[in-house]
């Protein structure tokens, strides 16, 4: 059977795994919208493609979480802390910036 769609998430850690410089603007886009309607969700959604692009259990290990506690933490309904949070973006390779915007 010739497959001819597949799942957003699936798409998403292909391409990350495929160009993993990407994850910067993607989790930079996500990070910019997070204050928008569903835009929390979609941040926790897009840390968790970049998780698991480069391997959860990987990454994990490298912040120090159990796997498990790292999927429900980047879940839909994942409330993550902000030391969890640092932690998993710098396990990921990854820095988080601020910088002043236009008014």
């Amino acid at each position: 059977m010739n497959k001819t769609s597949r799942p957003h998430d699936e798409a998403m850690v292909e391409l990350l795994r495929q160009d993993p410089a990407f994850a910067d603007d993607y989790l930079t886009a996500a990070l910019d919208e997070a204050d928008q309607p569903g835009g929390r969700v979609a941040l926790l959604s897009a840390l968790r493609q970049i998780a698991e692009a480069q391997g959860m259990a990987t990454v994990a290990e490298r912040a120090g979480i159990p796997r498990e506690s790292l999927y429900r933490a980047l879940g839909p309904k994942g409330n993550p802390t902000i030391k969890t949070l640092l932690a998993v973006v710098n396990a990921a390779g990854l820095k988080l910036t601020v910088h002043r915007h236009a008014a």
